[in-house]
């Protein structure tokens, strides 16, 4: 079992007394969706290790903090091949802070961007009723599979008639079902289309304090287009030896 981490505040003041829930606290009342993406990366700027995961650059603290900023959002969003090599399924209780949720369903609804609906049963068959897990997906996805998927308990959303999803009708889509405060999770792919269109309000990055070499994929990645988006930092947090800053758009 983890350890209970402990952290420090760097910025914007040095400070031993750290509150994780009132730092990475969502606007008040948003009136629209606000984007937060939650990436971590080593510090030579890699993604992820040899096995393609994540869970080599996590930590105790990281984990804390992924409780905290699930507990506070009301759907995680991430791409369908970070749901398939990361093993999504619905969130657990356990997984978040249940004091966070007053006034809402025990867990946030987990959502997946995906063309081909290729995700795992139980990311269907297993979430609760009351956090129904979607899939934002194009008009041409397998007639087959959305029948399945429905029949499963999910929903299944179209967000786009050409090739890929679209961001902009995913956030709209969010928006209609009440789901207002977004922790996106990836993976590179999809944080570079939704910066691209200028829809992440907010970065929560962990810099793991490991090494990782040329090889490994930046946390931006594809073929979206090459954009420039400015960044405050909000705060900057330190917890055995990781960095944990959170910027939000200039």
């Amino acid at each position: 079992m983890d350890t209970d981490p402990r952290f420090r505040a760097l910025l914007p003041a040095p400070s031993a007394e750290v509150d994780l829930a009132a730092l990475y606290a969502y606007p008040a009342d948003p009136v629209r969706p606000w984007v937060r993406c939650n990436m971590v990366s080593s510090a030579d700027g890699g993604a992820w290790g040899a096995s393609g995961r994540t869970a080599e650059l996590s930590s105790p603290a990281d984990r804390r903090v992924m409780g905290v900023l699930r507990g506070l959002c009301d759907v995680v969003l991430a791409g369908a091949a970070t749901a398939r090599i990361e093993g999504y399924r619905p969130v657990r209780p356990r997984e978040v802070w249940s004091q966070l949720r007053e006034g809402r369903p025990a867990t946030p609804s987990v959502a997946v961007v995906t063309r081909t609906l290729d995700v795992h049963p139980d990311l269907l068959a297993a979430a609760p009723e009351d956090a129904p897990t979607l899939l934002f997906t194009t008009a041409s996805a397998p007639e087959e599979r959305v029948r399945a998927a429905e029949d499963a308990g999910a929903e299944v959303v179209v967000a786009g008639d050409g090739a890929s999803v679209d961001p902009a009708a995913v956030v709209r889509g969010l928006a209609e079902r009440g789901l207002y405060r977004v922790l996106c999770e990836g993976g590179p792919h999809l944080l570079a289309e939704f910066t691209a269109a200028g829809l992440v309000d907010e970065l929560c990055l962990t810099t793991s304090p490991h090494l990782l070499g040329p090889a490994a994929s930046r946390i931006v990645a594809g073929d979206a287009p090459s954009h420039r988006a400015d960044l405050r930092l909000e705060h900057l947090l330190e917890s055995e030896g990781a960095l944990f800053a959170r910027y939000t758009r200039a």
